[in-house]
């Protein structure tokens, strides 16, 4: 194998494509690489920082929802104590009303008993007397007929 002057323009001609493409074309490839390196990693820092707010939003949502639920719970409990309490207040005045009504009624009831006594002691007493009248065939006079009435409607 012989080395000729071919072979030794073929070595030139690559050192210098080498040195051509080392020089002129490898740094902007490269710089066109890196920068596209950097976009990615930029990109998936993005990715990454989004997901981290996704969860925060996520414990947030959650966060905000146990609240509202728990002041639901809070108005509901609310409202029933109150209803309790409307209850309470209600059936405690339909018993003072019952004791004021019975009360009443027992009054009402005393008032016409003692009507009745006293309409009784007039009866008996006008009795009495129509007896007396018809045993000694006379009439008492009227001033000691109201002694009499009197005196027989205190025994009474």
């Amino acid at each position: 194998m012989d080395i000729n002057m071919t072979l030794l323009g073929q070595t030139i001609a690559m050192i210098v494509f080498v040195w051509f493409c080392m020089k002129f074309i490898w740094p902007p490839l490269m710089a066109a690489l890196e920068e596209r390196q950097k976009q990615i990693e930029e990109g998936l820092a993005a990715a990454d920082k989004g997901q981290e707010s996704l969860v925060k939003a996520a414990a947030e949502a959650d966060d905000i929802v146990a609240e509202a639920r728990k002041q639901a719970t809070d108005i509901l409990n609310q409202a029933n104590a109150r209803a309790n309490e409307i209850v309470a207040d209600g059936k405690a005045d339909g018993v003072k009303e019952r004791e004021r009504q019975l009360s009443a009624a027992k009054s009402e009831i005393e008032q016409e008993s003692n009507r009745a006594r006293e309409e009784l002691r007039g009866q008996v007493s006008a009795i009495a007397i129509a007896s007396a009248e018809k045993i000694l065939n006379r009439e008492i006079d009227g001033k000691a007929h109201d002694d009499i009435l009197g005196k027989l409607a205190q025994e009474l």
